[in-house]
């Protein structure tokens, strides 16, 4: 029986990991590290349900750590194949692996020190040598380039407009039954008609179509599947925010993830000075990580939006603005902690999971002068989520930090197709799958977003489970 097994990112947001066994292979779509609850985080310590080593090959969809992140492991568990992935992805990749690995030996070593595991010693995941090893092992497959993984087994990228390389997965296996094609969104970006209200996009808007492409199985993302982007235009309530917090002599923090959001955001943000509708005051980004992004987003101009284009055009690289600090030691890094004049301070990691952010945290989150800002997705059982979500406190470092900062939160900036816009994608499908997985979002998300596609589609569709395997039938 070939089957797909979800071995991640069913009934959360993380974690994503598909397992595709067609009898004559088994090939995993996304290879993710679960974030967030405890219960999800200690998954990532758990072996794949089949050894490591009997898994042909991994197609990865996009660089983000919640569907990239466990391929270091992967390896270290005895896995000796390829993974597949598109040019720009796997340059993010580069970047984005072995910054996980190194911050896992720096967590490793701090609950070492502080004798705060339960375990003696706390090991990491994996390190940062696993992570630069693993890279030697990744194919790149540009986009609509079919790529035979057997006689039996096919696939290629099309665009998903999520981020700077991501595609989602077309694959054409054989089975008893005859051909079967099975889709893989990955993470849909946001559609066309949002431009208005998507700030910033620095890559194509708008998940490609794939109406002649008739799928017999789709695995579909649901993470805004219970909630509907805001329609107004960000830009003002940004300015607004850093204007009060500026007036107030405070410091904007802006919790972001490295790799998008991070130069998004750095593009507005010079777009609202050269029109003065912010000041100029110092704007700090505090991530190696997001740093050596901007090489790879300057490198890759064939994903560009026109915006994107028209404002490198205008201004050039982000690494020679004027005003504009990129800290990339941890002594630049630390040298913020005495500044008390107002700036924006960009960094990483954008669920305050760790990395630097959390000890800009620490310094400004008890001062009510300061802000700290949201501009993506917070999974519930993150630090993001808890700061976000009103509490008092937030255990950083293992204490417990007052907040008394302001907190804001601007949903625009996500890059996550809502449940309107995948209903939009959806109508593009000339014939329907004959079933849908759900996945990758929280159980009210993907719930209810089942009902909208059941009701607005009149199509087959069930919410994944976590481990459950179902048949390609």
């Amino acid at each position: 029986m070939a089957y797909i097994q979800f071995l991640g990112a069913a009934g959360t947001v993380t974690g994503s990991k598909h397992l595709i066994n067609t009898g004559d292979l088994q090939v995993l779509v996304d290879c993710g590290m679960f974030q967030g609850k405890k219960e999800w985080r200690e998954r990532n310590w758990q072996d794949t349900p089949i050894p490591a080593k009997e898994i042909d090959a991994v197609i990865l969809t996009h660089a983000h750590l919640d569907h990239c992140g466990w391929i270091p492991r992967l390896y270290k568990e005895g896995y000796t194949g390829k993974v597949y992935a598109t040019p720009a992805t796997i340059d993010l990749c580069g970047v984005v692996l072995p910054d996980s690995g190194h911050l896992q030996e720096e967590d490793a070593e701090f609950h070492n020190k502080q004798k705060s595991s339960k375990h003696s010693p706390a090991l990491p995941l994996y390190t940062l040598e696993d992570a630069q090893d693993c890279l030697k092992n990744f194919v790149p497959v540009a986009f609509h380039t079919p790529t035979q993984l057997s006689p039996k087994f096919s696939f290629q990228f099309v665009h998903a407009a999520h981020i700077l390389g991501s595609g989602m997965a077309e694959l054409k296996i054989q089975i008893e039954k005859g051909e079967r094609k099975l889709l893989f969104s990955g993470d849909i970006g946001r559609m066309r008609n949002s431009e208005a209200t998507t700030p910033g996009k620095v890559v194509r808007t708008g998940p490609e179509s794939v109406a002649d492409q008739a799928s017999s199985v789709l695995v579909m993302e649901s993470t805004y599947g219970n909630r509907e982007h805001p329609k107004t235009d960000a830009l003002p309530e940004l300015a607004k925010i850093i204007n009060d917090t500026v007036q107030r002599g405070g410091t904007v923090v802006v919790p972001a993830f490295a790799v998008e959001r991070t130069q998004k955001l750095l593009f507005i943000l010079k777009e609202l000075m050269e029109q003065g509708k912010i000041p100029r005051i110092p704007i700090h980004t505090d991530s190696p990580m997001a740093i050596k992004a901007i090489d790879i987003f300057l490198k890759h101009t064939e994903e560009y939006s026109p915006e994107t284009k028209q404002l490198i055009g205008k201004y050039g690289s982000p690494l020679q603005w004027p005003g504009f600090f990129f800290d990339t030691t941890p002594d630049d890094s630390k040298k913020m902690n005495s500044m008390v004049y107002p700036m924006i301070i960009v960094s990483s990691s954008g669920m305050v999971t760790g990395g630097r952010v959390l000890h800009h945290l620490m310094h400004r989150l008890p001062e009510p002068k300061n802000t700290v800002l949201f501009i993506g997705f917070q999974a519930p059982g993150t630090r993001g989520f808890t700061i976000k979500s009103g509490a008092k406190t937030v255990r950083i470092f293992n204490q417990d930090v007052q907040i008394r900062a302001q907190i804001a939160t601007i949903e625009q900036f996500s890059d996550h197709a809502d449940t309107p816009e995948l209903l939009e994608w959806l109508h593009t499908f000339q014939t329907a799958p004959n079933i849908t997985y759900l996945v990758h979002g929280e159980p009210s998300a993907s719930s209810l977003l089942k009902a909208a596609i059941e009701k607005e589609m009149k199509w087959r569709v069930e919410v994944a489970e976590w481990m459950e395997k179902v048949e390609i039938a």
